[in-house]
């Protein structure tokens, strides 16, 4: 898998579930702009939502039509037995890949202690047609990914650990994955504000909460990286981010996919989470508004 991959947003139901309706709908505009789905990302909410759950909207976006090839559903959890589960299912409906966090609640554990979680549960898929992209997200897990680490299972699955997503917010550490392992052809960094760089290095694309609400312009600079307008194209994306993310993520995402849209259920995330006061959910509009930024949805929803 290459390009650019959403962490989608999932809109909830009043009651808290899954409102699959207006998934499928934003799920197929995110595939439209030629943006992959990396549902049950950090921004998707994904360790707010259970096995089952996401069994089932998984289910539900295949028998829409959308096309399981251009998902990556994060199947990571603390068990390893719910990320064998997960990760099998999404191998049975033929996505291509699945992208695991490590067991992260247990903190200071030992690459050795990570290498044999990572190792079971692969084996325990058994299954050929895995492709496991490695997450690594150390601001939030603690738990994470070191170069040997990754140069270990590489080894030992060399067919099967497809990538990496590096959400470490340290492009160092990106740029030191890409000179390590030139010829793997998987590493995605977690952020559009270094993806022409990444890019340019070998880099397969990014998987970006941005995409979300940005998605042509974070395509349009992944397929341009190597243009001589790609650094303009970097620092309007950048903007975007930057300006967004003033305010707490998630809640943001979805306050900006709900006026995109005009239906305010949108705005709705599960707890511990909490929407934007109304007084950040003003600020935000009118920053974005200052930098005449426009989703460019053709649909209400």
């Amino acid at each position: 898998m290459k390009g650019i991959l959403s962490p989608v947003v999932t809109p909830f139901n009043v009651d808290y579930s899954i409102d699959h309706e207006r998934w499928t709908t934003h799920c197929q505009w995110l595939i439209d702009q030629d943006c992959g789905l990396a549902m049950f990302g950090t921004n998707s909410e994904g360790n707010s939502i259970s096995v089952p759950e996401k069994q089932e909207a998984l289910d539900k976006l295949v028998a829409a039509g959308l096309p399981p090839e251009r998902m990556m559903p994060g199947t990571g959890h603390c068990s390893i037995s719910d990320t064998v589960t997960l990760s099998r299912h999404a191998v049975e409906l033929g996505c291509g890949g699945v992208l695991m966090l490590p067991p992260f609640f247990y903190k200071g554990v030992s690459d050795e202690g990570i290498f044999r979680a990572i190792a079971t549960i692969i084996d325990k898929i058994g299954d050929d047609r895995l492709r496991v992209y490695l997450y690594h997200i150390p601001p939030i897990a603690q738990v994470g990914f070191s170069l040997d680490l990754i140069d270990r299972l590489l080894t030992a699955y060399p067919n099967i650990v497809a990538g990496i997503k590096d959400s470490s917010n340290d492009w160092d550490n990106t740029k030191a994955m890409l000179e390590r392992f030139p010829e793997w052809g998987g590493i995605f960094c977690g952020s559009e504000m270094t993806l022409a760089e990444a890019v340019r290095m070998g880099g397969a694309g990014c998987i970006s909460a941005s995409c979300n609400i940005n998605t042509a312009a974070i395509v349009n600079l992944y397929r341009n990286a190597n243009s001589d307008n790609a650094d303009t194209l970097q620092e309007s994306v950048n903007q975007v981010r930057t300006t967004a993310f003033k305010y707490p993520m998630i809640p943001a995402l979805k306050a900006l996919v709900a006026r995109a849209t005009q239906n305010d259920e949108w705005m709705r995330v599960r707890p511990p989470l909490v929407e934007l006061t109304d007084e950040e959910k003003s600020g935000l509009y009118a920053d974005m508004d200052e930098i005449d930024f426009d989703m460019g949805y053709s649909t209400t929803q």
